[in-house]
């Protein structure tokens, strides 16, 4: 199969930017044509919620140096929208009015934060972290707020909650869940960070739901939750989760999956002819599980970037990796791989959670369906060889032995 002549990539974030590099890594020689939003060069997006927030850090992780799109002959269009496909005509249009042909194309539109359709949700004020703007904005924030409500107690709700501490602001976080990041972790683990956010000051309504926020013209002053109580602040932020920017996707006709992404098989190909998906919005038949999964995490979307390079330019190699994520809260360190079922799946313990330093694996007949470090950095080979591999342990194993003799054993 010939090289395409021309590659079109929608969406300059780590996935799209990632598909770029591998192409000319891979010795592709055609033009590449890298189309984003942002006025910014390709950023990863952890130091929006670490790093950035905390104030420990005045720029985020760059993907590339600014000379690299030039040097390596990539075209990348900055504020620049895709209004519509057309995939019979092969070609991208824009907000300015321009049209962008393609022999292939690569969709990386990556998600949007989720808003609550309750009353108040219009009014001025309420923040979301998705971009490094607001980031940047929210960091400003915290730093003048002496309240500060959080509604959302998942990841980037309970890594936002310990930026605010660290610039003193008082934090209540709200929820309907039981406990913060049961919905990944389950109550036993998860307990681990209620415990954490507390002993820093970090107030909860877990259990509870918002009616509405509160406030006026002058922008939003707190929430009201459904039991009655109104939480008063300076800041509130929605960190109820993201949804996949399948819009273009979706009105060009490409197949959406279930779990809102874009439909692409296991090596990342939607049905259209040479139109690919990758990172947040690709729902991916996984050959690993068996069915699709869709990872709105970092590393998916820098790897799955990576991958999709080789397939776009004529490979046919499935994405076979396991999800992989980490956190960073207060003095607490975690990485996180693979993908459990939480109902089912026995959770085996190797170290002391109330020490805040183990290891916990979720094990199915046998195999470890998932592994999480936390303050513990030696073993990450190990347990990725663990979760990958398949190899059959027992929960005696995994508490006591040599992580490295069984991942290899």
């Amino acid at each position: 199969m010939p090289d395409p002549q021309r590659i079109v990539i929608i969406g300059a974030g780590l996935a799209g930017a990632s598909a770029a590099a591998g192409l000319r890594d891979r010795g592709y020689g055609g033009e590449i044509l890298l189309l984003g939003a942002e006025r910014y060069r390709p950023y990863e997006l952890p130091a929006l919620s670490k790093g950035l927030l905390l104030g420990d850090a005045a720029e985020p992780d760059w993907v590339h140096e600014p000379s690299f799109y030039t040097d390596h002959d990539i075209k990348h269009e900055q504020k620049v929208t895709a209004t519509s496909i057309e995939l019979g005509a092969r070609k991208v249009l824009d907000d300015a009015g321009n049209e962008h042909g393609f022999d292939r194309l690569l969709l990386a539109t990556g998600s949007r934060p989720k808003s609550l359709p309750i009353p108040g949700s219009d009014l001025p004020g309420l923040k979301t972290l998705r971009t490094l703007d607001d980031s940047l904005d929210l960091k400003a924030a915290f730093i003048d707020a002496e309240r500060v409500v959080i509604i959302g107690a998942g990841w980037i709700g309970t890594e936002a909650a310990a930026a605010a501490r660290k610039h003193g602001a008082e934090v209540t976080v709200v929820d309907q869940v039981s406990s913060p990041l049961a919905p990944v972790l389950g109550d036993k683990v998860s307990a681990v960070f209620k415990d954490l956010h507390t002993e820093h000051g970090v107030q909860w309504r877990l259990g509870a739901k918002i009616a509405e926020f509160i406030g006026g013209p002058e922008g939003v002053r707190g929430v009201r939750l459904g039991d009655g109580e109104e939480l008063l602040a300076d800041v509130v932020v929605v960190a109820v989760g993201v949804a996949p920017r399948v819009e273009l996707a979706h009105a060009a006709g490409l197949e959406i999956a279930d779990d809102g992404g874009i439909a692409v098989d296991a090596g990342l190909r939607t049905a259209a002819p040479d139109v690919y998906a990758a990172g947040d919005i690709a729902s991916h038949f996984h050959p690993r599980y068996g069915k699709r999964v869709r990872v709105e995490h970092w590393a998916n979307a820098k790897n799955q970037g990576a991958h999709v390079a080789a397939n776009l330019i004529g490979e046919n190699e499935p994405y076979l990796n396991a999800p992989y994520f980490f956190s960073d809260q207060y003095d607490l360190g975690c990485e996180y791989r693979g993908l459990p079922d939480l109902d089912t799946d026995e959770l085996v313990v190797r170290g002391d959670l109330a020490s805040r330093v183990f290891t916990a694996f979720w094990l199915r007949e046998g195999e470890v369906t998932a592994a999480m470090n936390v303050n513990m950095w030696d073993d990450g080979d190990a347990l990725k060889s663990l979760v990958d591999s398949r190899a059959k342990v027992s929960a005696a194993q995994l508490r006591d032995d040599d992580l490295g003799k069984l991942a290899h054993g």
